[in-house]
């Protein structure tokens, strides 16, 4: 019976966490990037309706 059990990898199934491994210096808080966008947006739309 126990020939016939699955082997899954260690610790995560093999999968890894960047979180872990790297910190970034410079962090960018997710609003910062949602306002960015839509000002993108609106200049885009600015300069297409003239």
């Amino acid at each position: 019976m126990a020939k016939n059990q699955i082997a899954l990898p260690a610790a995560g199934g093999g999968l890894m966490r960047y979180s872990d491994e790297f910190k970034s210096k410079m962090q960018i808080k997710p609003m910062y990037v949602v306002i960015a966008i839509v000002i993108v947006i609106a200049i885009e739309i600015f300069l297409r309706l003239r």
